[in-house]
């Protein structure tokens, strides 16, 4: 008995020494009365659930504020709700399954219906939409669960358990005590409703500028005041403007010089030179190198031109990172109430990936100074008979959709898919396509809604069992296109993922994936897929090497991109008072050195910021880098896949697997760690293989 009072001392010194926002201290009195249930509890349970006492009591300790109760009132709290035997336990956990499933899963479809007016296609957005998008019904719910007791009650008897915890001992733990260390870990924090709603409007906000930054590119003019771009095509940045980049490696004609137009475009908006009226606006007419703005006299978006107005060439004033600034300032006020993870970089790392930053880094470096980089780009300036440009960091033609124009697939898909319906409707054959039984294709079919996006398009999950998840992809007034039908097949994957580990999981509290690089991963397996879909290809072997040398390419490209990423973050939190304009000359600055370090001796240009384009960086707080991680899974599931032939079983299988530890997730899917290892090992003999 004089031990465990000596186990407790231990224990409350460590409470009272917590690095913890001054607002947040524990009141005074959790000591006597931590010491006093401690003893109690023992007393009548027995030494069996000592281990189970202390940790509870100092799991409530840490979160007990001086709001919840005084004395009594934590000392009742804890007599009344400690499951002293594993019935107790079995029932408590159950029902704490069912209910939260039905919470969440209803708040996530009253914030998805909120934000249907800025998400869809669906006509003007009004001021008072932009307000019901920045509303998350959800924000007062964890703040709710502590002031009721039901976080408190989860936390008494469920124990929090640490990354390292998770990636040492989680691969001897069984489901259900993977589904217990879930549940507790959504109360790890107790961050006030004020700030999540904060954080819900910042978010909002980010997403709604970058999803209306299109650039009209039939209104862009060359120096001969030529227009290189087909009439009504609107384009969003940076997604729309990178395929558009793409696509035009098809063109033997007037592509190259398309590819050094967007080029230019995308560096005004890194820099900021953009002229403010050139975003989004089919009224005027921009020369992207001369910057030159002026009315324009030719009229393909069914608008009223004024070919007498002023047209200022003023730059967009630094909105880019004024948006990018606010994220950080709000991730900033979440920092206070995080003390195991004090930073938003932190948090990415350790909580959501929990994979080290040091050693994602190590993983990007290991593809970044690979030798096998340069002899992939001496194969790019064969195949184009040209020395290397800056955009050519996005060269697709290792793909075979390198033979075919974009007008070509454009007519394809629109034919084949005029209206978001026509897509839903062909879902289910497309998965048995991927290999999906027809009963298991019409499974997942029936539960995935197709909506039409405002934006380039993206996957909302369901919250629970029986709702639908819904996928939104851009459609134009003709049909679908080429990008958003790439897009499209990209998010199905995630959908797919979504219901599967969902619907079909053994534990809600491990519904989904580790993290977001690895639902990225199995939506790329799709992805690949997209032109087999189509029924335009049948992969030879050589395609299939060449396939893999793309897959290197692109995660050459995006290594850097999230490295980015990283960098700027942490120079926002060692500059915390910085302006946008100082934010837009380090981002500059950064993309630079990243640009000079790993692309420069390759591409045999310095000084090149043309990968600070990425929309991410501005609203999906330090997102990027699971792009990355995302390519390096993709591949190892690829890699397996191929070993069965198919890929439906297969991403069947390991989306059941659910949200376990990163690299458990891996070896049960594939049999090894996350690793760059088997790409570059592939990209070697792939090399070897073709012409």
């Amino acid at each position: 008995m004089n031990r465990f009072y000596i186990y407790l001392s231990v224990i409350l010194f460590s409470i009272s020494t917590q690095k913890i926002s001054s607002q947040n201290l524990p009141p005074s009195f959790l000591n006597s009365s931590v010491a006093k249930m401690g003893g109690e509890l023992l007393k009548k349970y027995g030494e069996a659930q000592k281990e189970r006492i202390v940790l509870g009591l100092k799991q409530v300790a840490d979160f007990w504020r001086a709001e919840d109760g005084d004395a009594a009132s934590f000392e009742e709290f804890v007599l009344l709700n400690f499951a002293g035997d594993q019935s107790k336990i079995d029932i408590m956990f159950n029902r704490y399954q069912y209910l939260l499933e039905k919470l969440y899963g209803h708040m996530q479809e009253v914030g998805r219906e909120f934000r249907n007016q800025v998400d869809l296609d669906l006509g003007p957005v009004e001021p008072y939409d932009e307000i019901f998008a920045g509303y998350d019904p959800s924000a007062h719910t964890t703040d709710d669960l502590f002031q009721n007791k039901l976080a408190f009650i989860v936390l008494l008897n469920f124990p929090l358990t640490t990354l390292e915890q998770r990636v040492t001992v989680g691969e001897n733990w069984s489901r259900r005590q993977w589904a217990e260390a879930r549940l507790v870990q959504m109360f790890s924090k107790r961050i006030p409703a004020s700030v999540n709603l904060e954080v819900a409007q910042v978010t909002s906000d980010a997403d709604r500028y970058i999803s209306d930054y299109n650039i009209w590119m039939h209104h862009l003019l060359d120096a001969k005041g030529e227009r290189l771009f087909q009439p009504k095509l609107r384009l969003l940045s940076h997604w729309n403007l990178r395929d558009e980049l793409k696509a035009n490696y098809a063109d033997a004609g007037k592509g190259l010089s398309k590819q050094k137009m967007i080029q230019k475009v995308m560096e005004r908006i890194v820099t900021q030179t953009i002229p403010a009226v050139a975003v989004n606006n089919p009224a005027v007419d921009w020369n992207p190198y001369s910057n030159e703005v002026k009315p324009t006299t030719v009229n393909d978006a069914g608008i009223v031109l004024n070919p007498q107005m002023k047209v200022s060439n003023d730059p967009e004033p630094n909105t880019r990172y004024a948006t990018l600034l606010k994220t950080f300032k709000v991730s900033r006020k979440v920092d206070a109430y995080s003390p195991t993870a004090p930073t938003l970089i932190d948090r990415r790392f350790n909580e959501n990936r929990e994979i080290p930053e040091s050693r994602v880094k190590s993983m990007f470096e290991q593809v970044l100074t690979s030798p096998l980089v340069l002899k992939v780009a001496k194969i790019i300036e064969k195949r184009l008979g040209r020395s290397l440009e800056p955009f050519d960091i996005w060269y697709n033609g290792f793909k075979s959709r390198g033979s075919y124009s974009e007008s070509q697939l454009d007519e394809i898909v629109s034919k084949k898919y005029p209206t978001p319906q026509a897509y839903k409707d062909d879902i289910s054959g497309m998965l048995v396509k991927l290999g999906f039984s027809k009963e298991k294709a019409d499974y997942l079919a029936v539960r995935i809604e197709v909506d039409p996006a405002r934006g380039s398009g993206h996957a909302m999950g369901a919250g629970m069992k029986g709702a639908k998840a819904h996928l939104r992809t851009r459609v134009a007034q003709g049909g679908m296109n080429y990008k958003g039908y790439n897009i499209a097949v990209h998010e199905m994957g995630h959908n797919v993922e979504q219901v599967l580990s969902l619907d079909d999981i053994d534990y809600w509290s491990l519904q989904g994936v580790p993290n977001t690089a690895f639902t990225e991963a199995l939506a790329y397996t799709f992805q690949d897929n997209d032109l087999q879909l189509l029924g335009l290809t049948a992969p030879s072997s050589e395609a299939t090497a060449l396939k893999v040398i793309n897959d290197f390419w692109a995660m050459y490209e995006i290594a850097g991109v999230s490295l980015i990423d990283m960098s700027v973050w942490h120079w926002m939190y060692d500059h915390p008072e910085c302006t946008p304009s100082e934010l837009r000359d380090a981002v500059v600055q950064i993309s630079k050195d990243i640009w000079n370090k790993y692309y420069a001796p390759v591409f045999k240009k310095n000084d090149v910021y043309l990968l600070g384009i990425y929309s991410h960086m501005i609203d999906s707080y330090m997102y990027l880098p699971d792009y990355a991680i995302g390519h390096l899974i993709a591949f190892q599931i690829e890699e397996q896949i191929k070993k069965t032939g198919v890929i439906g079983p297969e991403f069947e299988r390991m989306a059941l697997a659910g949200r376990i530890a990163p690299d458990l997730w891996m070896k049960k899917a594939t049999g090894s760690m996350v690793s760059a290892d088997a790409l570059l090992l592939a990209t070697e003999h792939a090399l070897q293989k073709i012409k």
